[in-house]
């Protein structure tokens, strides 16, 4: 039969019947095994199994919008666990882009935006494409339904536990933990003092833009208030506030502020991932030292803690 059925691209080829594509797999003896596979099943995709052996080797197949993909290949059969992250993966980015479905990059923010009924909306701005991810994939595991999140949210791609609040149907990821035993007030606390921080031009957070002018009533909504452990943020005639904006750099504001109650040199080298350049790591230290040095931070073993008054 040769390669009848089958169209070779550059880095493709499709197995096409009557016009309609029905595979679409990167190597031409692969796609010559699928197009077998499917005339032996009269072409019916709803027969294509999750795993089918070819040769030596088990293959991982999924059928995304009506085509067949190959995901790998194993010597052994793979676990039914490997399986389904395969298939999720390939869900979440099936064109193989840089960020995957729904989540684009303006300037140094992700964005996670979907078209419904022919309208663009919007569901979250975030710092870091580690957040953006957890919160798509979240929505496409249920049906775009931002009720179903619940304050703190395990993410199985990165272990962590993740707070999460929904504030007019917007997604917002507040911090990241290896462990549930999460003291969700501080963090609450800690998130309002980050949107209070952006308002007032002590720190660059622009993906709570849409938050600045909300402080009050989500001190209401969370019953805490802004605070923090070094400087009286709100009240007195604006001293500490000005210390911060003539001592502090932008990236020092950022390395405080990623602190939270404390973090390992790794924990801040990731949460300042956007800032990433050449020497990063000595850039870090160097600054983490400048901190410590204005007694703003202390460390202790591996950890970083702020000081406390």
């Amino acid at each position: 039969m040769s390669e009848k059925y089958i169209r070779q691209n550059k880095n493709s080829c499709l197995v096409v019947k009557n016009s309609k594509t029905y595979a679409k797999i990167a190597g031409l003896e692969d796609a010559i095994f699928i197009r077998d596979f499917l005339i032996e099943n009269d072409w019916d995709l709803s027969k294509t199994p999750e795993v089918i052996k070819k040769d030596d080797n088990y293959c991982v197949l999924t059928v995304y919008e009506d085509k067949i993909y190959l995901l790998a290949k194993y010597r052994k059969m793979p676990g039914e666990k490997t399986v389904s992250k395969l298939i999720k993966k390939h869900e979440r980015n099936p064109n193989n882009s840089r960020y995957g479905l729904n989540i684009t990059r303006i300037f140094d923010t992700f964005v996670i935006k979907k078209q419904i009924a022919g309208d663009d909306y919007i569901f979250g701005y975030y710092d870091n494409l580690e957040d953006a991810e957890f919160v798509r994939n979240f929505l496409l595991d249920n049906d775009w339904d931002v009720s179903r999140f619940e304050d703190i949210s395990y993410c199985e791609d990165t272990g962590e536990y993740k707070v999460v609040k929904v504030i007019d149907d917007m997604v917002y990821v507040l911090d990241s933990f290896y462990s549930d035993n999460i003291d969700l007030e501080r963090c609450l606390e800690e998130f309002l003092t980050k949107i209070y921080k952006h308002k007032n031009g002590l720190a660059n957070y622009p993906h709570l833009d849409l938050l600045k002018d909300k402080i009050p009533q989500l001190e209401d909504d969370f019953n805490v208030k802004v605070r923090d452990d070094y400087w009286d943020l709100g009240n007195g005639d604006g001293d500490a506030l000005n210390q911060i904006i003539f001592t502090l750099t932008p990236l020092q504001q950022s390395i405080y502020d990623s602190i939270g109650e404390s973090a390992s040199f790794e924990d801040i080298k990731k949460a300042l991932i956007r800032y990433k350049t050449k020497n990063f790591d000595e850039k870090l230290n160097r600054n983490l030292e400048d901190l410590i040095d204005k007694k703003l931070v202390v460390r202790d073993g591996d950890l970083y803690k702020k000081v406390k008054e």
